[in-house]
């Protein structure tokens, strides 16, 4: 294999199939161009998550994992990884074949070309990064204790770790493959493609938040509980619902807005990517999907983990895929889909 060519394993069909759960759908849409190598960088950093949450084993074990790991990622060093035990803590039969087969992910990422190795390389820093960050703010939460991030900023910070920099990452990656040539606002896609990852990950804090709180975690921040005089530990106390539900409201729009980012960024593309478009459509549309959903659940509700059934997911796919040849129609999609949600929100 020359290193112009990307590369096929069964650990980006077979493998990536079982552990991408719903992501797989947006993976398999993807131009062939691009997919080899966002699919290995989404491999690589499930496997990055999977240590980071294997709970069993103790935390400073984790992160010394992480960072042999982060190393052999980045070609700072060839020493060999032993994820034995790590492996033998999984309860999912597939997370611990991805730890086991840790080397061959790590081959298949030297079989990539040098200038997408190094793309691969700056978004899984940066992801790890913001894992083992994760890891040290939250090591001391147990036994009903709970700690939250400090402030706004924090949380920003922590969604673009995580999921912002996989916007960026996308975008740079697909600019350089798909349409090199087509002029476009790069800066503001960047900007919207970051914000579109913001927004995915927001989604997914809100909706976890009853989940979060059980294992000690709040990533809604102090400085923003304070205000509304509020604590983590009686967040989801019906009798505080009337604090709670609007300082989480403002969370959502904080959200939506971020999604509208998304859909923005989506639109922008070039009208012949259409299984881009799809690729990127999905996410956003479901996750204005669920915003609609969290927005109109109480905090009874909210503490049964809202989201949206596989039924609707399907209608957001056909929908779309129905829609696509005709512009005035797609262009309906993200509004009906967002129950409520405004399309036209703040995008600074």
């Amino acid at each position: 294999m020359t290193k112009s060519q990307p590369p096929n394993s069964q650990l980006l069909t077979r493998l990536l199939k079982e552990v991408s759960r719903s992501f797989y759908l947006t993976l398999a849409v993807l131009p062939a161009p691009v997919r080899p190598q966002i699919g290995l960088a989404y491999l690589l950093a499930r496997t990055t998550d999977t240590i980071a949450d294997t709970g069993l084993v103790p935390l400073e074990q984790r992160i010394a994992a992480l960072r042999a790991l982060r190393d052999r990622i980045l070609g700072t060093s060839t020493a060999p990884l032993n994820f034995g035990e790590l492996a033998r803590q999984q309860g999912s039969p597939a997370e611990r074949v991805l730890l086991e087969n840790i080397d061959e992910s790590l081959a298949l990422l030297a079989e990539l070309p040098p200038a997408d190795i190094l793309r691969v390389r700056d978004v899984l820093a940066t992801i790890m990064s913001g894992q083992e960050l994760d890891l040290r703010r939250f090591a001391h939460s147990a036994n009903g204790t709970i700690i939250a991030l400090e402030t706004a900023a924090e949380l920003d910070d922590y969604t673009y770790r995580v999921a912002g920099c996989v916007g960026e990452f996308w975008t740079k990656m697909c600019r350089a493959h798909l349409f090199p040539g087509i002029p476009l606002d790069e800066p503001q896609l960047l900007r919207d493609g970051i914000r579109f990852g913001k927004g995915l990950q927001l989604v997914n804090i809100l909706r976890d938040l009853p989940a979060d709180l059980k294992n000690g975690r709040c990533y809604l921040p102090l400085e923003k509980l304070a205000a509304a005089r509020l604590v983590p530990e009686t967040l989801l106390s019906p009798a505080n619902e009337a604090k709670f539900l609007p300082l989480y409201r403002g969370h959502l729009d904080q959200a939506a807005a971020h999604l509208a980012a998304g859909w923005r960024y989506t639109n922008t593309l070039p009208y012949g990517q259409f299984r881009l478009r799809l690729a990127c459509a999905w996410p956003v549309l479901i996750g204005v999907r669920t915003l609609g959903k969290l927005r109109a659940a109480n905090v009874l509700e909210l503490s049964q983990r809202v989201k949206v059934r596989r039924a609707e997911v399907w209608q957001i796919i056909f929908g779309t895929l129905a829609a696509g040849p005709f512009p005035p129609l797609w262009r309906k999609l993200y509004p009906s889909a967002g129950n409520a949600i405004d399309s036209s929100a703040d995008l600074p």
